[in-house]
């Protein structure tokens, strides 16, 4: 599955990595905004590691200052992230172009029957 630059610039990072490490704790739960051309996109960012837009559910991590996402389809996709305040800022992967998110609001939750996808290896990752 081909991820869309709306759909990737809307996932946000844990206060642990994957490698179990404490970084500095970072609000990033919340409700997100991603501009397009046509549209404002709603992304919900949850601690329980999900993100949801739309009916898609995706499975997200941070490692050091990269955004990884699943979506269920088996692979990590991976990018550059900066977090400032209420600003996420996304770039590489398959972004043509850095990609900034603006916070709006709090998370609303995920209703137990939205599933998280499995969470892959972590060797198992997209590369250009």
């Amino acid at each position: 599955m081909t991820t869309s630059p709306w759909l990737i610039a809307c996932l946000v990072a844990l206060p642990v990595g994957l490698n179990g490490q404490s970084r500095p704790a970072l609000r990033v739960e919340g409700k997100w905004q991603a501009k397009t051309e046509d549209e404002i996109r709603n992304i919900i960012v949850r601690r329980d590691s999900s993100a949801q837009f739309g009916e898609q559910v995706a499975r997200w991590r941070v490692v050091g200052d990269s955004l990884w996402i699943a979506l269920g389809d088996g692979v990590w996709q991976v990018y550059g992230m900066k977090l400032e305040g209420d600003r996420l800022t996304l770039s590489g992967g398959d972004l043509e172009k850095p990609v900034t998110l603006r916070r709006v609001g709090p998370p609303t939750a995920r209703a137990d029957s939205v599933a998280i996808p499995a969470a892959p290896a972590a060797t198992e990752r997209a590369w250009d």
